[in-house]
């Protein structure tokens, strides 16, 4: 095994998260499942691979990572999803890791999606993100939504050979689900960050996003999952400016701004 603990958080993973843990078990005997009110299968199965589960309250997706991070018994922590699956190249390429260094961070492919389609162009095609870390150094922002990892100066990016499999939505119907609450929790972190639904994000800012994903990104070579991408990402955009124009027209601030689904906690 390697010294590093890998934390998961959860919702109503059951469908997902015994293929994550699977591969999960190649790499540490410590997983960290932090659950936020599963009323599925997912506790149960979690307790069947032996991993560590602690219910926890949702307090966004940076913060419950964070606890994660404090509950693991190693420093260095490899943060997934439920619907993420190390591959095999990822793994070994993990277990040739140099470890004493805790300034370097290392940023891993990510392999996306549609239902069984792999999605090879667009946005998600080129997708990769920072997930093996430190904790010593490095924590996640606590945003409302689209977290990232805090970064000192002195840190050092690597990237890892070997992907993350990310099964990211099964159907249309998860995919439009997913466009409307990410809408809803972005615009509930731009009024709070003071941003404005100018008119510009209100209607340029959508149809470009198509664009780029569709035809520059060459979306479209994806066939109906590359259209159905591309469209998500329009829709997602017009309707998180839409939701700010509302908030604002209303001077709605944070605390009394419309409840969001809290169901869908694994990002897009």
């Amino acid at each position: 095994m390697i010294p590093v603990s890998i934390v998961i958080i959860t919702k109503n993973e059951a469908a997902l998260i015994a293929n994550c843990i699977e591969m999960a078990l190649l790499i540490t005997d410590d997983i960290v499942v932090v659950d936020s009110g599963s009323t599925d299968e997912t506790l149960n199965i979690v307790r069947e691979y032996g991993c560590r589960f602690y219910h926890k309250t949702w307090d966004g997706y940076g913060a419950n990572k964070n606890k994660g991070i404090e509950l693991a018994r190693h420093n260095w922590i490899l943060s997934i999803d439920a619907d993420e699956v190390p591959n095999m190249e990822l793994i070994l390429a993990m277990y040739d890791l140099d470890l004493r260094d805790p300034n370097i961070v290392y940023d891993i492919k990510f392999r996306s999606f549609f239902g069984k389609k792999l999605i090879r162009h667009g946005s998600w095609g080129r997708d990769h993100h920072l997930r093996l870390f430190n904790r010593t150094v490095i924590k996640w922002s606590e945003s409302g939504v689209h977290e990232t990892l805090i970064l000192p100066a002195d840190i050092h990016i690597k990237k890892l050979d070997g992907n993350i499999n990310h099964y990211s939505v099964q159907n249309i119907s998860e995919c439009n689900i997913k466009a409307v609450h990410y809408a809803h929790l972005s615009a509930k972190q731009y009024i709070i960050s003071g941003k404005k639904a100018t008119f510009s994000k209100l209607y340029f800012s959508p149809a470009f996003g198509f664009v780029k994903n569709y035809l520059f990104r060459l979306g479209f070579l994806d066939g109906a999952e590359g259209l159905n991408i591309a469209l998500m990402i329009y829709k997602n955009t017009r309707l998180k400016y839409a939701y700010l124009k509302l908030y604002e027209k209303r001077k709605y601030i944070a605390d009394n701004s419309p409840a969001v689904n809290n169901n869908l906690i694994v990002e897009y």
